[in-house]
């Protein structure tokens, strides 16, 4: 095997998505033997659900054309595309310096972190849902699961 470019750049999560897909990863353990490596197995089962697997190249161009007015660094894109933060607490340690950086002037209507958090809502899809079962895993408590035990 031949380098052809080494460290070409950063890959999104749905780039690394595609490129395991295209060599054969699959979420079940048993496709996986031989064609790739289980630790790319693993990469595969985690980014298929998260917001990646439902991301397309369309979505993304389009967020990145419509976020250059937030002037923010090639990183902070990268870790909004893959993370896709839902509110703005999720936005703030994302962006080195947000509230200096984004503009809040209630007095004017002026919301940058809002904004960006409404376009990353409106142009990146949401992760899959989770199942049922473990939804309601997540919501009982600790004393539920103790009890259900004994």
């Amino acid at each position: 095997m031949k380098t052809l470019q080494a460290n070409a750049g950063v890959l999104t999560n749905l780039e690394v998505l595609e490129f395991l897909r295209a060599r054969g990863a699959t979420s079940d353990p048993m496709g996986c033997l031989g064609a790739v490596a289980p630790s790319e197995c693993k990469v595969f089962d985690h980014l298929v659900n998260t917001a990646a697997c439902n991301q397309t190249r369309g979505a993304i161009d389009e967020f990145l054309k419509r976020c250059e007015k937030f002037k923010l660094a090639k990183a902070e894109k990268l870790n909004i595309i893959n993370l896709r933060p839902s509110n703005q607490a999720l936005i703030d340690p994302i962006i080195e310096y947000c509230e200096k950086r984004l503009t809040k002037d209630e007095a004017r209507g002026i919301d940058e972190v809002q904004e960006l958090v409404d376009l990353v809502l409106e142009v990146l899809p949401p992760p899959p849902a989770k199942p049922d079962e473990e939804m309601q895993a997540l919501e009982e408590t600790p004393t539920e699961k103790l009890m259900e035990e004994n």
